[in-house]
Protein backbone atom coordinates (compact mmCIF):
# COMPACT_ATOMS: atom_id res chain seq x y z
CA UNK A 1 0.00 0.00 0.00
CA UNK A 2 1.75 2.90 -1.31
CA UNK A 3 1.03 6.93 -0.14
CA UNK A 4 -1.14 8.44 -3.02
CA UNK A 5 0.34 11.60 -1.87
CA UNK A 6 3.53 10.86 -3.01
CA UNK A 7 4.06 12.02 -6.66
CA UNK A 8 3.35 8.96 -9.07
CA UNK A 9 6.71 9.04 -11.12
CA UNK A 10 7.90 8.26 -6.76
CA UNK A 11 5.17 5.44 -7.09
CA UNK A 12 6.40 4.16 -10.25
CA UNK A 13 10.07 4.26 -9.28
CA UNK A 14 9.33 2.05 -5.87
CA UNK A 15 7.09 -0.25 -7.96
CA UNK A 16 10.16 -1.06 -10.74
CA UNK A 17 12.49 -1.20 -7.81
CA UNK A 18 10.46 -4.11 -6.21
CA UNK A 19 9.69 -5.81 -9.31
CA UNK A 20 13.48 -5.71 -10.43
CA UNK A 21 14.39 -7.30 -7.08
CA UNK A 22 11.91 -9.94 -7.18
CA UNK A 23 12.91 -10.91 -11.02
CA UNK A 24 16.69 -10.67 -9.90
CA UNK A 25 16.54 -13.43 -6.78
CA UNK A 26 13.32 -15.06 -7.91
CA UNK A 27 10.32 -14.92 -10.53
CA UNK A 28 7.46 -12.90 -10.75
CA UNK A 29 4.27 -14.79 -11.60
CA UNK A 30 2.01 -11.95 -11.02
CA UNK A 31 1.02 -8.20 -10.78
CA UNK A 32 -1.81 -6.28 -10.58
CA UNK A 33 -2.64 -2.68 -10.10
CA UNK A 34 -5.83 -2.02 -7.71
CA UNK A 35 -5.23 1.68 -8.10
CA UNK A 36 -6.05 4.06 -5.25
CA UNK A 37 -8.56 2.41 -3.14
CA UNK A 38 -10.12 3.79 0.77
CA UNK A 39 -8.66 1.91 3.52
CA UNK A 40 -10.83 0.14 6.28
CA UNK A 41 -8.95 2.50 8.46
CA UNK A 42 -6.60 5.50 8.59
CA UNK A 43 -2.75 4.95 8.77
CA UNK A 44 -0.25 8.00 9.27
CA UNK A 45 -3.87 9.86 9.18
CA UNK A 46 -4.14 8.92 5.38
CA UNK A 47 -7.51 7.11 4.27
CA UNK A 48 -6.41 6.17 0.88
CA UNK A 49 -3.67 4.24 -0.15
CA UNK A 50 -2.69 3.00 -4.23
CA UNK A 51 -2.92 -0.44 -3.87
CA UNK A 52 -0.29 -3.02 -5.68
CA UNK A 53 0.22 -6.78 -5.73
CA UNK A 54 3.06 -9.21 -6.75
CA UNK A 55 2.50 -12.62 -6.47
CA UNK A 56 6.16 -14.21 -6.97
CA UNK A 57 8.21 -17.17 -6.13
CA UNK A 58 11.67 -16.50 -4.40
CA UNK A 59 14.21 -17.67 -1.94
CA UNK A 60 14.53 -16.62 1.98
CA UNK A 61 16.97 -14.24 0.81
CA UNK A 62 14.53 -12.32 -0.84
CA UNK A 63 12.01 -12.14 1.72
CA UNK A 64 14.69 -10.38 3.61
CA UNK A 65 15.79 -7.89 0.67
CA UNK A 66 11.92 -7.19 0.17
CA UNK A 67 11.31 -6.74 3.83
CA UNK A 68 14.56 -4.80 4.43
CA UNK A 69 13.95 -2.45 1.35
CA UNK A 70 10.32 -1.64 2.29
CA UNK A 71 10.56 -1.02 6.35
CA UNK A 72 12.61 2.20 4.79
CA UNK A 73 11.35 2.76 1.62
CA UNK A 74 9.89 6.69 1.52
CA UNK A 75 5.81 6.27 0.63
CA UNK A 76 5.32 2.66 1.36
CA UNK A 77 2.15 3.10 4.17
CA UNK A 78 2.35 -0.90 4.85
CA UNK A 79 2.89 -3.95 3.12
CA UNK A 80 2.67 -7.67 4.10
CA UNK A 81 4.90 -10.58 2.51
CA UNK A 82 2.97 -14.08 2.99
CA UNK A 83 3.04 -17.46 1.69
CA UNK A 84 0.45 -18.46 -0.95
CA UNK A 85 -0.08 -22.08 -2.29
CA UNK A 86 1.45 -21.82 -5.48
CA UNK A 87 -1.65 -23.73 -7.35
CA UNK A 88 -4.03 -21.11 -5.36
CA UNK A 89 -5.90 -18.90 -8.22
CA UNK A 90 -4.92 -15.42 -8.75
CA UNK A 91 -7.47 -13.20 -7.23
CA UNK A 92 -9.13 -10.55 -9.52
CA UNK A 93 -8.88 -7.38 -8.66
CA UNK A 94 -11.70 -6.29 -5.94
CA UNK A 95 -14.92 -4.57 -7.09
CA UNK A 96 -14.91 -0.84 -7.72
CA UNK A 97 -15.63 1.05 -4.31
CA UNK A 98 -19.62 2.09 -3.94
CA UNK A 99 -19.25 6.15 -3.90
CA UNK A 100 -21.46 6.86 -0.29
CA UNK A 101 -23.78 9.51 -0.83
CA UNK A 102 -25.11 12.19 2.14
CA UNK A 103 -28.85 10.66 3.21
CA UNK A 104 -31.76 12.26 1.37
CA UNK A 105 -35.05 13.34 2.75
CA UNK A 106 -36.53 9.89 1.99
CA UNK A 107 -33.90 7.94 4.28
CA UNK A 108 -34.89 10.60 6.95
CA UNK A 109 -38.76 9.77 6.80
CA UNK A 110 -37.83 5.83 7.17
CA UNK A 111 -35.75 6.45 10.01
CA UNK A 112 -38.77 8.44 11.63
CA UNK A 113 -37.50 12.29 11.10
CA UNK A 114 -39.26 12.91 8.75
CA UNK A 115 -41.44 15.55 8.63
CA UNK A 116 -44.34 14.11 9.70
CA UNK A 117 -43.69 12.37 13.72
CA UNK A 118 -47.00 11.48 16.09
CA UNK A 119 -44.95 11.63 19.07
Amino acid sequence: MLDPQVEEAAREKLVSETKSAIEANGSLKHEDNWGIREMAYEIDRKSEADYRLFRFDGERELLGTLDHSLKIADGVLRFRIFRVDPDAPVLPAPPATAVVMAPTGDDDERRGRGRYRDE
